[in-house]
């Protein structure tokens, strides 16, 4: 009798478990989030096309493609302004959700990188009457590169060439035109953009490395980068996409 009651005993206990567990909700993306239903995101204004300030107002196309998504992820969009080497320590640390600014894959940086929403490449940008042709007429150049990019690294992988480092891509480029370098290692679109901007510029047709954009996230949000993978599909697929390349000339 007293072996009997043991296994009622047990079978109550198994299935109370097994209530418990069928009540429990699962954890979602949103549970994910620092702030309910709200997505922080980590950006660098300083990196037109992508990214910048006109008046103090910040545009570009990620600023616009983050108000896209926002229509497929269905929370409020926030912008924190922090410089480009400073993000990826951001969204490690939980003080962002995500980083957006122009992120091209690289392993080093350590965080989960989002499906590619643009092609890109690493290009050298000088001045039209500098006589560089080619990255090999760096050699015993100055050469500057924003500090934490992929731009950096090229620069780097330039022989002979002195690279100087600085969190601003503008200060960068208004140094290579002041004739205080004699290159700047930076993202396509945006030295095309410079370019475009100033007949003084050219872009080099070389480019150092083929890249593609992606968003970024910690390595601990796999259920958020689901979630952003899945709105920068339908965005992709949709005409604002088109749209916005074309206003923003990517």
């Amino acid at each position: 009798m007293k072996k009997m009651f043991k296994i009622a005993a047990v079978a109550a206990m198994v299935l109370g478990c097994s209530a418990c567990s069928n009540t429990q909700e699962e954890t979602t993306w949103e549970d994910q989030l620092i702030e309910e239903n709200k997505l922080i995101v980590g950006i660098s204004p300083d990196y037109p096309p992508y990214e910048s300030l006109e008046n103090g107002e910040m545009v570009g196309f990620d600023v616009d493609m983050m108000a896209e998504l926002e229509k497929y992820l269905g929370v409020e969009v926030e912008f924190e302004q922090m410089t480009f080497s400073t993000i990826v320590d951001a969204v490690n640390l939980g003080q962002v959700d995500v980083g957006v600014s122009g992120f091209t894959y690289d392993p080093e940086r350590q965080v989960l990188f989002s499906d590619p929403y643009l092609e890109s490449a690493q290009v050298i940008l000088t001045k039209n009457d500098s006589g560089i042709e080619s990255a090999a007429d760096l050699n015993g150049k100055v050469v500057g590169a924003q500090l934490g990019t992929t731009g950096a690294d090229a620069a780097a992988e330039i022989e002979g060439a002195t690279v100087e480092l600085n969190q601003d891509a503008n200060i960068l480029v208004e140094a290579l035109k002041a004739g205080q370098m004699d290159a700047v290692v930076i993202d396509i679109l945006v030295a095309q953009n410079y370019e475009a901007s100033d007949s003084s510029l050219v872009v080099l047709e070389e480019p150092l490395i083929d890249e593609e954009n992606g968003i970024i996230c910690s390595t601990s949000n796999e259920l958020l980068m689901e979630a952003l993978n899945d709105a920068i599909a339908q965005f992709k697929d949709s005409d604002a996409y088109e749209e916005l390349k074309t206003k923003w000339g990517m």
